[in-house]
């Protein structure tokens, strides 16, 4: 097993150190603590094995083919979300 600090993890597969900071904690990746100049430091253990089970559920399953798609798909979720906001301001 290697070991990668957060934050090259998190530029390797294009996440947040927040978000990897929260499988970790939740246990969806393999991490371990270790202490360094008075420093708690998290490390990623990389497995391959597991790297591709992880992939699998970073990577979108079925990316837009073009702009338009996209752009589209933006707008029909602000939709959603604008839906979902009214509703919570109803519910006050």
């Amino acid at each position: 097993m290697k070991r990668m600090s957060v934050k090259a993890y998190a530029r390797k597969h294009k996440l947040s150190i927040y978000n990897v900071i929260k499988m970790a904690r939740t246990g969806a990746l393999e991490s371990e603590t270790v202490e360094e100049e008075g420093k708690e430091v998290l490390y990623i253990l990389v497995d391959e094995e597991k790297e591709q089970e992880v992939e699998k559920e970073i990577l979108p399953h079925n990316p837009p083919k073009s702009l338009k798609e996209e752009n589209a798909l933006l707008k029909a979720e602000i939709q959603r979300l604008k839906q979902e906001l009214e509703k919570c301001r109803k519910g006050r």
